[in-house]
Order: structure tokens, then sequence, then C-alpha cells
């Protein structure tokens, strides 16, 4: 079970699964073993350094890494790999660099499988002891590159350290010479542990296991245990937390003590436990910021604590059955119970005294219990469980007493946490006594709901995982019987954090075992919960059928999520309370009389409707959202029975919600985040109330949320831009409902006074200088029901056609035109097709204009600080062009004319083939969309048999039409036909001319591969050359289609596409582009236009003639350009066409050209500059340039 440390934010709606889980147990074995035989047996090869080196030890990494989740699986293979790597380490000529390789490949391994079992393997006769005792020794530790020999060397030392012999045994005659003594080889060891606890790599966690085994060996600790430990407490008293030298050797000191007293026989220890205890107090361990420091510290005092208790187990601790899972088998088919020890009351240790020290050592770790790290107070944990093992009754009661303790709400989220987890090892051990299970409960039960706001973010993430994980060991460590009063409370709790805890490893954690736990679990299961939409609108709902379920439910949804500070989602607890509202109803009603149901909806109703009338905005926020969905929900219900909703609600209720937006301080918009929030609400509201027919028609509260809601829709620029799509949909929805259920005077016909009214002051509005106004009421006229269009459709589609117009005073109001055009769309859709009725419905008569400003709208390219905003409005133009196209086609199909088809599609396929991914996959969902629509088929599509053949309708569902490798081949097949080549074509250029490399890339690979195709057949490559400059022609000066345009003739005069115009002098191609370039460039002060315009005057330097005499003219000009760059860059590339084109420059004359292009300053001033391209024209055969005097100069 995940324990995380930080608190979460909230995340997006749709949380991604962890894609490691699919991989998870999912290897049955070690199935690289020939490989890496291979690959240890070439190290001899590759050690030398190099490509070879880096690829074996990468390769190794990658293989040992795959089984980082099942290490187990090493196993049976450990003995032969390091036997293999501890040859090479063994040979006395292996060179350093292998053997320092060797000991590479052994730490990988060591860190996959652990090193506590590998250690095992490693050679420990006598005959090994000075041999690694040497090669340790000769290592130095500042070599930063081998650090991984010396860790394993350090870790194999200590395994030679568990000889059964004396080490003086080895030591032999120390003096070897008169005066001179030989180290012994328990001092040598020594020596090494003490100088390695204080580097500053992974070595100092081997020289902690080493000292651990070390010091406790029988002969060492009589002479060596004292002089160590004195040597270490120095170390820590002299050391400092605050300089990172004494973080490093106050870490390795730690390391070592904490191994000795936990490897250490008792007897041994115990004489130093208390002087190492009084050092730890010294050192104030836990006021350092370092996490590390601060675990050791923990881990150090609960090990003395153990010191000082006898070893033993408690007598009165609890024990579930026996931990042989055969012997509770064996009593089981034997019919006998499971046996459990008599929890006695005193045991023979009772009277012992408890050491001094033990208080201190408790209280310590209860202070662990509320670290800020996850692994301290998990560290603290584990010594709370361990100590309170080996502690009478009574005082082991106390400590359970002091963890309770934690859950104060006085305390911080850490010591919630820290107490469950300390819970949690109190009850796996036993030491949980059944007597405490009331209290420990009744906290725990808060704790799988603790969430404490903090700032922008809320905590209790990890305390409610940790809550979890508490129930998960109380359902194992306790007998049935035991839990039984509990079960019902804790079932719900964590049914509850399963569906609606706001973070998805508290869900997850959850998810565990319950009453209807399997029918449960297959709908609640581990992915499931994993999206938290599904979670609070379809699974609650299915839990909520079960009623154990249902009314912890409801009152958890009333009491903790909808007055949550979170607006999205766990404010979605109004939608997930109305789902379970209606499901418990539904329930009720079909199980138990009808005085239950209406005794239910009475039950919430009072506090939903007391709740909206609370100081706290988010408990009014969201108290006024349940309200909405809940009677909606009853609406439902009763309309099952052909009832109304009064029928549930009683009178008091439904003057309630009548009152709600009367009684509810609806602050200004802009006036803070209440405003908006409580419009929103109100919106919603109102919406909710009108689908359930409340028996509202003609009373003076319509008037009121009339007001609210055009009051909001005329304010919109005053709300946050993140929320206003928001509060937009929610008024354009609250409208709607409104105007369908209280504005309709007969069936099909509205009130003419509150239609006149109604339609005059919305057509008013689409004139206001404000663009958001304009959006607003351009969405409520298309949310208008169809009886108040009735005689007055032509005067709300004029009015809508001229917001989708641009002019010069609102070019920047993209929003506003895309808004319009859904609102047209919509009415179409409302109001049908109908013949002969211009006023009323679509018809013959109307259909042209419609057409007509939608199609207007497919050439919005508008550009502001956003980007390209005009993509919002060819957007919207589009899918308004699909639903009316296929309206028509669905009812009268003649209506659709061949030229407004032909121009649909062509404009959708050039949008189709443009630079934005997502925008192009729209664009060609829709040209698929009109292409294979058959009930009845599209008329007059052009070219329909090809198209049906390009794009086969099989093909639909599998191409990714976003991404640029698989659309620009497609699309670009259009161009062989002849209705679309100029739209496709158009398209391409602009994302050939893009910025996105992938996007340019599989473009202009795609239009070569076509022109590829047409260089046999002069009639198609003349008909695509006279398609691209009639685009040039009619984009003059438009800067977004020019610049792409002359990167694109860049591109295909530099590959050669144009070479069968070359053989003709003079071609008519070359001269007109010749023509369109010069006017493109004239006064242009475009960087982007003018490096692009001379590489395609240097391209057209191959085209024989007039055209190249003047392509050399004006890259002359160019030459003498008033910027700078501009003249380098001209200089460079006619450097490179000349020596590319070897016959436009005669032999005579090409050195001393290229001599005068390339030896030129062309960044220097203008008169030494304007010489030499004098001298170039005369020697390139092309006239001198004159100046032109300025109008008005003397």
């Amino acid at each position: 079970m995940a324990l995380s440390d930080e608190p979460a934010a909230g995340g997006p709606e749709e949380e991604a699964e962890d894609e490691t889980l699919a991989f998870g147990a999912a290897l049955e074995a070690f199935g690289e073993s020939a490989e890496t035989r291979a690959l240890l047996g070439r190290l001899r090869e590759v050690h030398g350094g190099g490509p070879e080196r880096e690829v074996a030890l990468e390769r190794f990494r990658v293989i040992m890494d795959k089984y980082q989740e099942q290490p187990h699986l090493l196993d049976p293979h450990l003995e032969w790999m390091m036997n293999l790597l501890l040859d090479i380490v063994q040979d006395q000529t292996s060179p350093a660099s292998l053997v320092h390789l060797a000991f590479k490949f052994l730490y990988i391994i060591t860190k996959v499988r652990g090193y506590k079992t590998f250690l095992r393997l490693f050679p420990h006769e006598v005959a090994d002891v000075e041999p690694v005792l040497d090669l340790v020794t000769i290592q130095n530790p500042k070599d930063h590159e081998a650090w991984e020999t010396r860790y394993m060397l350090l870790l194999w030392l200590s395994v030679t350290c568990l000889i059964p012999f004396d080490f003086s045994r080895l030591d032999g005659n120390l003096l070897t010479q008169p005066g001179q003594t030989r180290m012994s080889i328990m001092d040598r060891i020594l020596q090494i542990a003490e100088s390695y606890l204080i580097v500053s790599d992974k070595a100092r966690d081997a020289a902690a296991v080493l000292v651990s085994r070390f010091i406790t060996r029988p002969d060492v600790k009589q002479s060596k245990m004292a002089e160590f430990l004195d040597w270490s407490l120095c170390n820590l008293a002299r050391s400092s937390f605050q300089t990172m030298q004494g973080v490093i050797t106050m870490d390795g000191t730690l390391q070592a003590l904490a191994q000795i007293f936990k490897h250490g026989k008792r007897e041994d220890c115990l004489p130093y436990a208390a002087t190492v205890l009084r050092c730890l107090d010294g050192c104030r361990l836990p006021e350092s910021n370092q996490t590390l420091l601060r675990k050791l510290g923990v881990k150090l005092v609960q090990r003395l604590g153990l010191t000082f208790l006898k070893p033993k187990v408690a007598a009165w601790r609890y024990q579930r059955g026996c931990r042989s899972l055969a012997a509770n088998l064996q009593l089981l088919t034997q019919g006998q119970s499971e046996q459990k020890p008599l929890i006695l009351t005193e045991d023979d240790d009772e009277d012992d005294d408890v050491p001094e020290g033990v208080e201190r050592v408790i209280e310590q770790l209860l202070v662990g219990l509320k670290d800020k790290d996850t692994v301290v107070r998990w560290s603290a944990a584990k010594g709370i469980g361990r100590m309170a093992g080996r502690l009478p009754r009574a005082l082991a009661d106390d400590v359970v007493g002091s963890v309770l303790d934690c859950f104060s709400f006085q305390e911080t989220d850490k010591a919630w946490h820290g107490g469950c987890l300390a819970l949690a090892e109190l009850g796996r051990r036993g030491l949980l006594l059944p007597s405490r299970l009331v209290d420990v409960v009744a906290v725990i039960l808060k704790a799988l709901t603790y969430d404490e706001k903090r700032g922008a973010c809320s905590v209790g993430t990890n305390v409610r995982d940790a809550a979890c994980y508490v129930c998960w060991a109380f359902a194992r460590a306790y007998e049935p019987q035991e839990l039984k009063p509990f079960v019902t409370a804790i079932s719900s709790a964590l049914v509850i954090a399963a569906v609606f805890d706001r973070d998805i490893n508290c869900r997850r954690a959850a998810s565990g075992t319950f009453p209807h736990g399997i029918d449960i679990l297959t709908t609640a299961d581990y992915f499931a919960v994993g999206n938290r939409s599904n979670c609070f609108l379809v699974i609650s709902v299915f839990i909520a059928g079960f009623p154990e379920y249902t009314q912890p439910m409801i009152d958890h949804l009333v009491t903790m999520k909808i007055n949550h500070w979170d607006g999205y989602p766990p404010r979605r607890g109004h939608l997930g309370a109305g789902r379970v509202q209606h499901t418990a109803a539904s329930a009720v009603h079909m199980y138990t009389p009808s005085p239950a149901l209406s005794a239910l909806s009475l039950a919430v109703f009072p506090r939903l409707l007391s709740m909206t009338l609370s100081p706290d905005l988010h408990t009014r926020h969201g108290s006024i959202l349940a309200c909405a969905e809940v009677a909606y929900a009853l609406y439902k219900l009763a309309a099952q029975e052909n009832r109304p909703v009064t029928d549930h609600l009683d009178e008091q209720a439904v003057q309630g919600l009548k009152q709600i937006h009367q009684q509810v301080c609806v602050q200004p918009l802009g006036v803070g985040l209440g405003g908006q929030l409580m419009r929103q609400a109100v919106c919603v509201l109102i919406e909710k109330l009108s689908l359930s027919k409340m028996p509202f028609r003609g009373d003076t509260v319509i008037d009121g949320w009339q007001w609210l809601i055009n009051d909001t829709l005329r304010h919109l620029h005053l709300i946050s831009s993140h929320s206003r799509q928001q509060m937009k949909d929610a008024a354009v929805s609250a409208l709607a409902a409104l105007c369908s259920e209280y504005y309709m005077k007969e069936p099909g016909e509205a009130d003419p006074a509150i239609q006149e009214e109604l339609i005059t002051q919305y057509l008013a509005e689409l004139r206001n200088p404000e663009e958001m106004t304009r959006c607003g009421f351009s969405l409520a006229l298309g949310a208008l029901p169809g009886f108040l269009l009735k005689g007055r459709l032509q005067q709300v589609l004029t009015g809508l056609r001229a917001v989708t117009h641009t002019s010069p005073e609102d070019v920047s109001f993209a929003e506003s035109r895309r808004d319009g055009l859904k609102a047209i769309a919509r009415i179409c859709q409302t109001v049908g097709v109908k013949a002969g009725a211009p006023d009323e419905a679509v018809c013959r008569e109307n259909v042209s204009q419609i057409y007509c400003a939608l199609l207007g709208c497919m050439d919005d390219y508008t550009t502001d600080s956003r980007g390209d905003v005009g993509t919002w409005v060819r957007k919207a133009a589009m899918t308004s062009l699909m639903d009316l196209t296929l309206l028509l086609a669905r009812s009268q199909p003649e209506l659709i004319e061949a030229h407004i088809c032909e121009r649909i599609m062509c404009c959708v396929a050039q949008q189709a083939s443009e630079k934005i991914d997502r925008f192009r996959a729209h664009a060609a969902s829709v040209f698929l969309t009109l292409l294979h629509f058959d009930s009845p088929p599209i008329p007059h599509v052009p070219h329909r048999g090809e198209l049906e053949k390009l794009f086969p309708r099989s093909d639909v569902a599998s191409v990714n039409w976003s991404a640029p490798s698989q659309a620009f081949p497609r699309i670009t097949q259009l161009l062989g036909l002849p209705t679309y080549r100029y739209h496709v074509l158009l398209g391409l250029v602009v994302s050939l001319g893009g910025l996105t490399e992938s996007t340019i890339r599989h473009s202009t690979q795609s239009l070569f591969e076509y022109m590829k195709g047409i260089q046999s057949d002069p009639q198609a490559l003349g008909s695509f050359s006279g398609t691209l400059l009639q685009i040039f022609e009619d984009n003059l000066l438009n800067e977004r289609v020019s610049v792409p345009l002359l990167k694109t003739l860049d591109h295909v005069l530099t590959h050669g596409c144009f070479d069968i115009f070359t053989t003709e002098e003079d071609h008519p191609f070359a001269v007109k582009l010749l023509a369109l370039c010069k006017k493109e460039i004239k006064n242009s002060k475009d960087i982007q236009k003018l490096l692009s315009g001379i590489a395609v005057f240097c391209g057209m330097v191959q085209f024989p003639g007039d055209v190249r005499r003047q392509a050399l003219l004006q890259l002359c000009l160019l030459l003498c350009h008033r910027f700078p760059l501009i003249r380098k860059t001209t200089a460079s590339q006619v450097y490179e066409t000349l020596l590319t084109y070897s016959d436009v420059v005669g032999a005579d004359v090409l050195d001393e050209v290229v001599t005068v292009l390339s030896d030129t300053a062309w960044d220097a001033e203008l008169a030494v500059v304007r010489e030499q391209r004098n001298r170039l024209c005369d020697l390139l055969g092309v006239p001198r340039p004159q100046l032109v005097p300025q109008p008005g100069a003397c």
C-alpha cells in the first residue's frame, strides 16, 4: 500500500493509471541468462574503455532493472554470476580497470537483489580474510570512479569477519624487525572501518555493516567495543548537522551504532546503552533538517530501548490462530476452532522494574511520530510496536493512550499520519487489545475523512491512506467476533473513501473487503476507482443500492463534500448526492411503503435548505447545487409514475427552493469569488427546477430568474477567464430550460409580449461593444426553444449573421463570431426544415444566406496575442456546416446546391491540410463524415467515386489525422483532383512554411512524392504550376500565405521539381513567378520574407533567358539592401548558386566572381559595398542599378 508523504492538491479529472502496473509480477524466470553469461564473458575484451565498455555496462543495467519488482527470480543464477566476476577479481593478472568493471557489475546485481541476500554468496573462508583486507587497503577513498569497488570489498570483508576463529591466530609474529611492529588484522579492519564511516559515498553504508559484524565478534568486543563506542560518541559530539562534513560523519556513525545495537547481544550492549542515549540527546537530531539523520536517530533510539528491555514475547498480547497456515487448516479439518491463548491480566515479569531510559526512548519515539517526513514517522511507528511488545501490559496500554493523543485536532496532519502507522503496527503485532478497539475505531473513522485546507491546497491524503492501512491490518489481526460491533461503521467509511475521496491513491487503498464485497469490488475495482467522475457519478449510484450504505453515503456528501473548498470535483458531491438520492428513493419505493420515500426526501431537504443560508461561501455554493440535483432526481422518479414532483416534496420544501435566489446574497459580478460561484449555482438551480416542472408558472420568481440570467450574460466580461465558459454555459442552459417550461402560452405558441421583449432585448445586446456580452446573448438566442423563434426567425438569423461578419472595429472579436456560428447551427437544429416558411424554419428562401454566413467564416485567420484565434471561428464554421448539411440531407436534400456543396468540401479539405494538428484532425473528421454519410448520401459531392477510393470507409477509424506522418500522405492525393487542387495546395503551402519540424518534414515529403509522380506528365505539371501561381497572385502581400509560399517555392526549385521547364527559354511559369516575387518583396522590411525571396531568386537562376538576367539583377539589388543581414545572406547564397549551376557564368570570370562574393565585407558601408556590387554586375552581364533620387530631394 502506498503511503504518500506530500499532500495532493487536486489533480485533473481524468487521472492516468500507472503504466508500470501492467508489467507488475509479469515475469516468470530470468530469461536473459544466456545473454548475461555472454556479457560477463566479454568483460576482458571491453574493459579498456570506449563505447564498448559503456554499452556492456548499460545493457547489463537494463537487464537487471527489469527484475527490480521480482528480484527473487535472480536467486538461482546469483552464484554463477558471482563466480564469473570474482574469478576476474581474484586473477592476479587482471588489470585494475577490469577489476573495477567487475565490481561495477557486482554492485548492479547487489542493488537489484539486496546486499543481505547477495552477501552470503561471497567466499568467506579463513584464507580469504587477508587477500580481501589487502584489496581494501590499496583502494583510494578519493577515487570517485571506483566507489563500487570499495563498497563491494567492504561488504565482502564484513562476511569474512564471521569466521569462527580468533583473529589473533592469523597475525603470526607481529614483530618483523627490531623496533618495528606490524598492525594486527583486528586493528587493520577497525582502522579501515573507521576511515570509511566518514566518507561521502556509498562505501559509508558498507562500512557500517562491516562494523556491526566486526565489533560484535566474541574476540573483538572484549578489547575493541568500548574503544569504538568512545570514538563514535566523540565523533557525534564534535560534529554538527549544519555542515556537510558533519552530516556525513554523523550519518556513518549513527548507521554503525544502530547496526551494532541491532546485531550485538543484549548483555554486551547494555552497559553502554545509557551513555549512548545521553550522547544522542545532546546531538538534538530532531532539530536537524536532514531527513536521514532524523531517521537514523529514531532507529538508534528504538534499538537502545530494545536493549534496555529483556527480549520476550508478551504473554498478554492478542493472538489470532496460529502463525502456520498448515496448522490452522489442520485444526479446521479436525473440526476444532482456532486456539487463542488466554489474555493474561498479569505475567511473571510484571514485577520487573522498567529501566529508567525506557521512558525517554518512548518519549522520543512519540515525538518521531509527528516528524515532518514519512520515513521518520514510519521508523518511529515500528519502534513503538517493537517496544510495546516487551513492556508489561499496563505500560503498553499507556503507550497506546499516548499514541491516541496524536489524534487531536490541535495536532498537525503529520501527527495523525504517524498515529495511524503506530496503531497499524500495534494491531498487526497483537499489542492492541480488543478493549481498546472502541477508542481506536473512533479515531480511525475520523482519520478516513481527514482533510484540512492549507492555503490553496489541502493536507490529509497521507492520513486517509494510512487509515486504510490500519483497517487492512485490523482485518487480519482480529477474530471476526471482535470486529463485529464495528464492521458497519468501518465498512461504510471505507466504501465512502473508495468512491468519494478526492485522491486516487486513497480511493484505491480503501477499495478492500466489506459487506457485499464481491458485488462491490467487481464494480469498484482498482482501475475503476481511478477515474474520479466515474466514482462520483456511476460507482456511487450502484453502491447506494445496498441499504446499509445509502444513508452513510448521503450523510457524507451532505456534511463533507458539498461544502468542500475545492469546487471541482469534490463539490461534485452535489451531483453524487442527487444521483444517490435518486437511487435510494427508487430502492425505498420498490421495497418499502410510500411514507418511507417521503421521509427520506424530507430528511435531506431541510438540511440542504438550511445550508444555503450558511455564512460560508463554499457551503452555500455546494448546498444550492445539491438542492438542484436532488430536486431533479426526485422529479425523474415521480415522472416514472406520471406524478408531479410535489408528491415527493412538501410545501415547505417547494417554498424553500423558490426563495433560494432571493435569500442568498448574490454579489455583483466582478466582486470577488462569491459573485461567480453563487451566480453559477443559482443558474444550475434555475435549470434543474425548470426541468423538474416546479409549479412556479406566473410567479414573480420567474422574473427574478430571468433578470439574473440576463444580468449574468450582460456582464460576462467581469468574470475571470478560467470560469467564463462554465458561467456562460450555466446561464444559457438555465435560459433554455426556463423558456421551455414557463414561457409557453399554448402548446407550440409563445406569449407574444414575452417573445417581443426577449427577442428585441437579445438582438440589441448583439451590438454591445463588449465581446463577451455578444458571446453570451448569441448563445442565448441559439438556446431559445422553437416556439419563441416562430415568426421571428429571419430577424434572429440576420442579427446573428451580423455578429459573424468581420468588420474593422470588431476584427478581434473571434469568440463572438465563434459563438454566433454555434447559435446559427443550433437554431437550425431547433426549427428544422420546412418548405415555404422562412420565418419559422430553414427553407429555400433563407438557406443560401445561412450557408453564406457559415462559409464566409471559413476564411477567418485572425491572430492576436493568443495566437491564431481564427481557429475557433473556422472550427465552429466547419461543425455548423456539417450539422446544417446533414440536417438538409435527411429532410430536403434538394436544398443543397452543387456550388454550395463543392465550396463546403473544398474549404474543409483546405483546413484538413493545414498545420495545426488538432484542427486538422477535426477538419478531416468533418470531411469524411460528409463523404460517407449515407442516409441519404450528400448530393453533389465533387469526385465522390475517387474520394471513396482514396478514403475508404474502413480506414476512417484507423487513421490518426492529428499525426502529420499519417495525414499529409493521404491529403496530398487530393492534388490529383482538379476541384480540390487549389484549396489543398493552399493548405499545404501554409503547413510546409510553418514552424513545427514534424509538420514541415511530412508535408514536404508528401508534396515531393506527388510532384515526383507527375514529372512525366507535362499537362499535370502545368496544371499544378498554374495553380501554384494562382495562389501566389490571389494572396499577394498576404503575409500569412506569401511567406510560407516563398519557402515552398524555394523547396520545389531546389529539389528540381520544375526541371522540365528549364529546357525552354523564358518559360511562362518562370516569367510570371519572377514578376510576382518582385511585387511581393518590393519595399518590404520583413526579414523572413526577404530571406525567402533571396532563396527563390537564386532558384530561378536555373531558368535560361531573360528570367535569369532579371533574377540576377534582383539579387544584385539585394546586395546593396539597407539591412546588412540581407546583403550577407544574398552574397552567400549567390556564391552557392553559381557553384551549383555552372552554366550561369562563363568559366573565364567565375573565379573572379566568387572571389568578389567571398572576400567582400558585405556588412560594410553601402558606398564600399556598392562599388563591389557594380563590379559583379559587369562580370555577370547585367546592367548596373541606378540610384533613383527621392521625391523632393534638392
